[in-house]
């Protein structure tokens, strides 16, 4: 039993890992589809390719019910602010910026967390220690922003004020969740799966299909919007995070958003040779720094 049970206790810490490879990985996928479709194709395909497994899962372990459609309201709002909003920002802002400085700014997602919890739940507790965390990561972020190599200022704040945004968003849908679902104790699952079905249905009636066809004639392209974008980093991301939730409990799973900035900075500048410098490494130091003084707690 003890042979046996050793190696499994490697499997949430693997998991952990991929996690982070999967969700770090998103930005250049995210890029090379850029090439060929428009923001809202790239979001409907990364909807409809994630919706798939988590819906399977869902389905197959019994976490969806009839009796959760009283609150479509509320999985309708997730659908907005938690995907449709989420990834065209991203997308948008990644298209616009390199994928490894676009992937550093992502990190500052709990930084905006903060500040909508301290503006919208009142058990949200503000200390001078966390104000100097949001402060400390706010200044890498617009560190970060500089102009780099031959990239207009205009270009490079226009794909900030994006990834900004959909960081707002990401935030804006933890808050949500915490004061309107959490207390219906709906399985993340369920949760997950009505929002991305819902967004898909709004993505399937707002999005142009004009030349979607482009994305199959660039093979690299195609694979890595659905596998690596679509399967992978967002269906099956999804189900390894309520995995590590499970195994190694919600604290350390939120600590995986510190692997994906350095992730998409190392594929950006070794794989893709983006002109990565110094002050991008030390611009997603300085927000991960903010990160952890917001987190760490007081003794």
């Amino acid at each position: 039993m003890s042979q046996v049970g050793k190696p499994l206790a490697f499997i949430p810490v693997l998991a952990f890992m991929l996690l982070g490879v999967f969700w770090g990985s998103n930005f250049i996928y995210m890029k090379l589809a850029s090439n060929l479709l428009s923001t809202t194709q790239i979001v409907f395909f990364r909807v409809l390719f994630g919706f798939l497994p988590v819906l399977i899962y869902s389905w197959l372990s019994g976490a969806l019910a009839w009796s959760q459609l009283k609150y479509i309201g509320h999985f309708f709002v997730m659908a907005l602010i938690a995907t449709t909003f989420y990834y065209y920002f991203f997308v948008k802002g990644t298209s616009l910026l390199l994928s490894g400085v676009a992937g550093a700014i992502s990190g500052s997602i709990p930084l905006f967390t903060f500040i909508l919890a301290v503006i919208f739940l009142k058990e949200e507790k503000v200390s001078a220690q966390r104000v100097i965390g949001v402060l400390v990561g706010l200044f890498g972020v617009f560190l970060i922003a500089r102009p780099s190599g031959q990239e207009l200022l205009s270009t490079n704040l226009e794909g900030l004020f994006y990834i900004v945004a959909g960081s707002l968003s990401g935030g804006a849908s933890y808050v949500y969740a915490r004061k309107y679902i959490s207390p219906r104790k709906i399985l993340p699952s369920a949760l997950t799966t009505y929002q991305l079905g819902l967004a898909l249905l709004l993505l399937s009636v707002v999005t142009d299909y004009n030349g979607i066809g482009k994305i199959w004639t660039d093979t690299h392209a195609s694979l890595g919007l659905v596998v690596g974008l679509g399967l992978l980093g967002t269906g099956g991301a999804y189900l390894i995070y309520y995995y590590i939730v499970d195994h190694l409990g919600a604290v350390v799973a939120s600590s995986v958003n510190y692997i994906p900035p350095i992730v998409a900075l190392l594929i950006g500048s070794f794989i893709v040779g983006e002109p990565i410098e110094f002050v991008d490494c030390l611009a997603t130091a300085i927000i991960f720094f903010g990160v952890f003084l917001l987190k760490r707690r007081l003794s």
